[in-house]
This record gives C-alpha cells, sequence and structure tokens, in this order.
C-alpha cells in the first residue's frame, strides 16, 4: 500500500480513538488527525500543513458552511420554523397520524433550512412527539418515527456532510456544487416520500386515530400569523432558478452575460445569505431592538461556530495533504487491483458508511471514511455525482443508527420511551431502507438529475 493510504488509516484511527475512547469533540479529533497525517511527509510536513490549510482558508465551502450555521440560528431566532410548523399542522393535524406527518415534513423543512440531525429531532420533536403519543402512537413508536426522521437534517441540502464532500479536494474537481444542491434535493425528496408511505403503514397497523383538534390552530388563523415564514424558502429557489433550467439557459445565451455571470453566482454562497436576509425581514418583531440586546444577539450565537468551523478547517486541511501524500492515485491502485464488481464495492460502502455513522456522526463518518468511499466508487465505475449523493444518503442514517445516535437518546426523551425499544424497528424501518435508496441511486436505478 502507498503511504497515501497509511496515511489515511492513522487519520481515521486518531479520530476514532479521540471521539470514542478519548471522547474528545470531533473538531479536536480532526485537529490531531491533521497533524499526524501531515507527519507522514517527513520533512515536507510543514509545507503539507501549509498548503493544507491554505486551501481550507481559501475554500469557498469553509465560508458557506459557516453562513447557513447563522442562518439556523436566525430563523430559530426569528420562530420562523415554529410558524412554519403551525402552518404544517393545520394542514395535517387533522389526519390521523397527522402528527408523524407533521413531524416527517417538518424535519424535511428543517434538513433544507439547518442541515442538523439532532436539531431536527430536538426541533420538530419537542412538538410532535407528545402529539403523537396523544394520538395513540406507543412511546417507542413516537421515538422511532422522530429520531428516523431526524436523519433528515443530512438527506437534504445543505448539511454539513455536503460541505465536507465538497471540501475534498478530489470531489471538488469533478462535482460542482449546484448539480450536487440539486441531485441531494431529489434524493432527499425520496426519502420524504418512503417516510410518508411508512406512516401510513403505521397508521393503518396500529389503527391511530387523528390528534385532539384543541392541538390544532385552524389553517386560516396559521396562515394569516405565519404566511410570511413562508417566504423564506425563495431564498433558496430564486438562487436555483437562476443557475438551473430555463432561465438559465436564457442568461447564458445572452452574449452580454454568458455563461461566465452564472459561474459567479455561487448557491451555498447566496442561499443563506438570502434567507438570513429574508428571515430579518419576516421576523423583525423578534429581533434586538438596541445595541445592548444586538450584542447578547450575536455573542450567543458564536458557540454554534466554534466545533463546525474547527471541524471542516481541519476536515479540508486534511483532505489537501491526503491528496499531496497521493491517496487518490494510492487508492485507484488498490481499487483497480481488487477489481469487484460495481454492484458489490457499491454495497460494501454503503455498509462501511452505515457502521461508521452508527457510533460516529454523519459529519465525523465522512472526513474519516468520504473520500475512500468517493475514490471507490468512481473507480468501480459510478458517475462521480451519483457516488456522492449515494454517500451522503448512506450517511444520513446516523440519525437513525443504535445505539450511539444522539437522535435516538433526544427522541427517547422526548416521547418519554426506552430508548433500547427502538433499536430493531429504527434498522429494519429507516437504516436499511434508507441504504437501499442511496444503493439504487448509485447504480442508476432512482434517477437524480445529472
Amino acid at each position: 500500500m502507498g503511504i497515501g493510504i497509511w496515511a489515511l488509516l492513522v487519520f481515521i484511527g486518531i479520530i476514532v480513538f479521540f471521539n470514542l475512547v478519548l471522547k474528545r469533540n470531533i473538531a479536536e479529533a480532526m485537529l490531531a488527525g491533521f497533524v499526524v497525517t501531515a507527519l507522514f511527509g517527513g520533512v515536507k510536513a510543514p509545507d503539507l500543513m501549509w498548503n493544507g490549510l491554505v486551501f481550507a482558508a481559501t475554500n469557498e465551502v469553509l465560508y458557506a458552511s459557516v453562513a447557513f450555521v447563522f442562518m439556523a440560528y436566525v430563523i430559530d431566532q426569528t420562530a420562523v420554523i415554529a410558524s412554519l410548523i403551525k402552518i404544517l399542522n393545520s394542514l395535517l393535524g387533522r389526519f390521523p397520524g397527522g402528527a408523524a406527518y407533521v413531524d416527517t415534513l417538518a424535519s424535511a423543512v428543517m434538513g433544507t433550512l439547518t442541515g442538523s440531525n439532532s436539531g431536527n429531532t430536538a426541533t420538530t420533536g419537542s412538538i410532535t412527539a407528545p402529539w403523537m403519543v396523544r394520538s395513540n402512537f406507543s412511546r417507542e413508536l413516537s421515538a422511532t418515527v422522530v429520531a428516523g426522521n431526524g436523519g433528515l437534517g443530512a438527506s437534504l441540502p445543505p448539511s454539513a456532510s455536503m460541505f465536507i464532500m465538497l471540501g475534498f479536494a478530489p470531489v471538488a474537481a469533478v462535482v460542482s456544487e449546484g448539480d450536487l444542491y440539486v441531485a441531494l434535493f431529489i434524493a432527499g425528496v425520496y426519502q420524504v416520500i418512503y417516510r410518508i408511505f411508512l406512516i401510513i403503514y403505521f397508521v393503518k397497523r396500529d389503527n391511530i386515530k387523528a390528534i385532539s383538534p384543541d392541538f390544532i390552530q385552524p389553517l386560516k388563523e396559521s396562515l394569516r400569523t405565519g404566511w410570511k415564514s413562508t417566504l423564506i424558502f425563495l431564498g433558496a429557489l430564486i438562487p436555483i432558478v437562476v443557475t438551473i433550467g430555463p432561465l438559465a439557459e436564457s442568461i447564458s445565451a445572452n452574449p452580454a452575460l454568458g455563461e461566465s455571470a452564472l459561474d459567479s453566482i455561487s448557491l451555498i454562497t447566496w442561499i443563506p445569505i438570502l434567507i438570513i436576509f429574508i428571515s430579518f425581514m419576516v421576523g423583525w418583531a423578534h429581533l434586538p431592538k438596541n445595541k445592548s440586546d444586538w450584542s447578547k444577539f450575536l455573542n450567543n450565537s458564536i458557540p454554534r461556530f466554534s466545533t463546525i468551523g474547527a471541524l471542516l478547517v481541519f476536515a479540508y486541511a486534511s483532505s489537501q495533504v491526503l491528496t499531496d501524500l497521493g491517496l487518490a492515485e494510492d487508492l485507484t491502485g488498490l481499487m483497480e487491483s481488487i477489481a469487484i464488481s460495481k454492484w458489490l464495492m457499491v454495497l460494501l460502502i454503503g455498509l462501511l458508511v452505515a457502521l461508521v455513522a452508527g457510533p460516529l456522526s454523519s459529519t465525523a463518518t465522512l472526513t474519516a471514511i468520504g473520500i475512500v468511499a468517493f475514490t471507490g466508487m468512481v473507480s468501480a465505475g459510478v458517475d462521480p455525482l451519483l457516488a456522492v449523493v449515494a454517500i451522503l444518503v448512506f450517511a444520513s442514517t446516523e440519525g437513525a443508527s443504535p445505539p450511539a445516535s444522539g437522535s435516538i437518546f433526544i427522541a427517547a426523551s422526548l416521547a418519554g420511551a426506552q430508548a433500547e425499544k427502538t433499536f430493531v424497528p429504527l434498522v429494519i424501518y429507516y437504516v436499511l431502507p434508507i441504504l437501499l435508496i442511496g444503493y439504487f441511486i448509485a447504480m442508476g436505478i432512482l434517477p437524480v438529475p445529472m
């Protein structure tokens, strides 16, 4: 094996050791992995570290990810999410199992806005889990649904997992952010559709009734008080419409603008900026009104950046170091020497990602083995875009992967359930089906835009 592969194995080992044995946060593990990985370069280690840090510091995805973190904070503080959930509940609350449908769709909404599995579970589940229990869902089933839906935080763009994959130098060279955004969104829609049919099955199997009208606000009232919250989707829709589809083709055909105009528009930069701006307008009443309150508002947002910021900096820097050490070439040679079939490679990588995502988070998993999974699938003949989408789908099982997923214990606490009783249902109803969705996408059976 080449030095790049040995460096990668040590890198993975350090992350797992720091995170699971020493119980340190993933950002610290990433820093240690970055330093040790660079040492494989011998006397070139300082240059490798410098090049890696420069790559990370100049990486557009890093800045975009910070913007998305602040965006999630803003939409929470301005009560935009609370208004959206009320509207969904007004629409679906009167249906049998309505609370579960609300949790599914609200989790999808949260997934497109925050990209956090645990945050998704906590935010939507704090409202929907008690409602499910009141509408005849068992406590364990309520927790299973909430935890299973939490994975939509990593299933739909944008997400920290998506940023990590885009930040890897070999991935960025062949996969554009716009193509990945749209393809991952369609993959997320497949997951949402599956979850809706799963709720239908649960409702019929357990004879679930509609929730009490006392918990449902009339649609007219929820729209009257919260319709403005739906405007934040314009923040994602506008950049997508401008850069993809008929309008984009029209702009490209304009001699005064051309393709260079579209190339200068970054989806992952403009989407959070626009959503933050719209959230400020929609939630103006909830924003600070004086200098002191604004200072407190901004200071309270800082802790949200510390871990994800360090995580992404050292993840991207490490990916560049591994690239400079020849990891891509080493892995390609190794995969070619193994010469296993495409279907088997995809299956093995799906199982590997899901197994690692169980004890680790999806971000930690992709930081550790994302580049390996990508290289392996591409070398086996999977289209690069499909490979990234499938890997992100595999990693999204983290929210439902026992026994160490934070989403499971959050959901169990909210529903008053015993967490261990959700383990088997989560694997049967969420982990395995989601792995199949990722597998079918990689194999080209489930279509996504390319």
